[in-house]
């Protein structure tokens, strides 16, 4: 498609037209307001390394059920309810790379910007959640962890 067709079709489709520039502006705003949060959407992949290399702590945020039903290996459970930066669990680890897991990636999001808000430096979220560490085939343990 030319330039020249690309105007004509704005000029016959201005609602059309004005919705793609209204999405097109929206992906940006998410994109780039994403970047400057301070929070990494991570791979499961990464987060092997993550774990393997440097020792990061794994928050599940899922409640006690599904944890208990299957986590990653070392994973501590801090339901949303309970989910506080100066928890036992957290505090220690503000040196510490911190991932946080949820059962697609959503709620983990809003704990990630609390944690960046009490000074964590290091927050990273699991893209995808708990489905997609399942989906890429890597183990779960199962019991209280």
């Amino acid at each position: 498609m030319t330039l020249a067709e690309f105007i004509a079709f704005a000029g016959r489709h201005p609602i059309l037209s004005l919705a793609l520039a209204g999405i097109t502006l929206a992906l940006l705003y998410n994109e780039i307001a994403g970047r400057l949060s301070g929070i990494r959407r991570i791979a499961p992949a990464q987060l092997t390394a993550l774990i393997n290399r440097d020792n990061a702590l794994v928050v599940d945020l899922r409640i006690a059920g599904d944890f208990e039903k299957g986590h990653i290996a070392g994973a501590r459970n801090v339901q949303m309810s309970q989910f506080d930066p100066e928890n036992k669990h957290l505090a220690p680890a503000r040196a510490l790379p911190v991932v946080l897991v949820c059962k697609v990636g959503q709620t983990a999001d809003g704990a990630a910007k609390r944690l960046r808000k009490a000074g964590f430096t290091n927050v990273n979220v699991l893209e995808g959640g708990i489905q997609a560490w399942q989906a890429a085939d890597l183990p779960l343990v199962k019991g209280r962890g």
